[in-house]
């Protein structure tokens, strides 16, 4: 694997987003006051846990999908959060064992863990870049990246669990398009994003309670629409089903959702540059 860069320093003192998302997955790579704030989630969500795992899953099938169905070799992962086998590197080089890969995300812990624990297959390629993906230059332009990915070719872009932690004010639109902008045609765009429009009142009045408990902790939570999420996909041509909750996107019959009628887990799509 290449590119480390300088590890920063871990902060323990309030929770993070990556170390919560650990500890719903049932993870270990994450402290006190990240426990402390996800339980008060799970205290409104009950199946938050549930939640995160379906939106994994996705990860899993969309990238098995985009790398037997749709011949793609190459991925840009963003907000790649702790590494839980499989990774994405691990399912897209279990089909194609030359598929190259770049992770990103901005918490030092997961360049901690990254060093250890992203390696690839001989004929492929994994890569790490420390950075924010509120600034889709410095992913851009990194060195990693053009070592690692050729653009002028087909690449899979996935940003899961993401652009929920970009408040309006930072211009999630716009920073997808930028990303998207810099990707040959024949590329394609993986999203998944958190939401409190569902069927049970009730639940979704909960939202709002969610979003606090995030923001107490110094994290913005933005939970979108259909229409707010549908908006990252413009220009693009969505792949069938289109837009659904990540549990029903082409799901796998030997994996059944834990998640019950009614209850979400994430909006998902998957699109194809023109």
């Amino acid at each position: 694997m290449a590119g480390y860069g300088n590890a920063p320093m871990i902060d323990t003192t309030k929770p993070h987003s990556a170390r919560m998302y650990d500890y719903y997955l049932g993870g270990k790579t994450h402290y006190e006051v990240d426990v402390q704030a996800a339980e008060a989630v799970v205290a409104k969500v009950p199946f938050a846990g549930a939640m995160a795992r379906a939106n994994r899953d996705f990860m899993i099938r969309s990238t098995r999908w985009l790398a037997s169905e749709r011949g793609v070799r190459q991925f840009l992962d963003i907000g790649t959060g702790i590494p839980t086998e499989p990774n994405l590197h691990q399912i897209a080089q279990g089909v194609a064992p030359e598929c190259k890969v770049v992770y990103t995300d901005n918490d030092p812990i997961v360049l901690q863990y990254a060093q250890a624990l992203l390696h690839s297959a001989p004929e492929g390629r994994t890569a790490y870049v420390q950075a924010d993906a509120t600034d889709p230059e410095a992913i851009l332009d990194s060195d990693e990246l053009y070592s690692t990915l050729d653009l002028n070719r087909p690449v899979a872009l996935s940003v899961n669990a993401l652009f929920h932690f970009v408040p309006d004010d930072q211009n999630p639109y716009d920073i997808l398009d930028a990303l998207v902008s810099q990707l040959a045609p024949g590329s394609f765009l993986c999203l998944t994003h958190a939401t409190s429009e569902v069927n049970d009142p009730a639940l979704a009045a909960l939202g709002k309670e969610v979003e606090e408990i995030y923001a107490a902790g110094g994290t913005p939570l933005r939970l979108r629409t259909s229409a707010e999420v549908a908006r990252f996909f413009r220009g693009l041509e969505l792949i069938d089903p289109g837009i659904t909750m990540a549990h029903q996107w082409r799901p796998d019959p030997a994996m059944p959702s834990e998640l019950k009628e009614n209850e979400p887990s994430m909006y998902a799509g998957v699109a194809r540059k023109p």
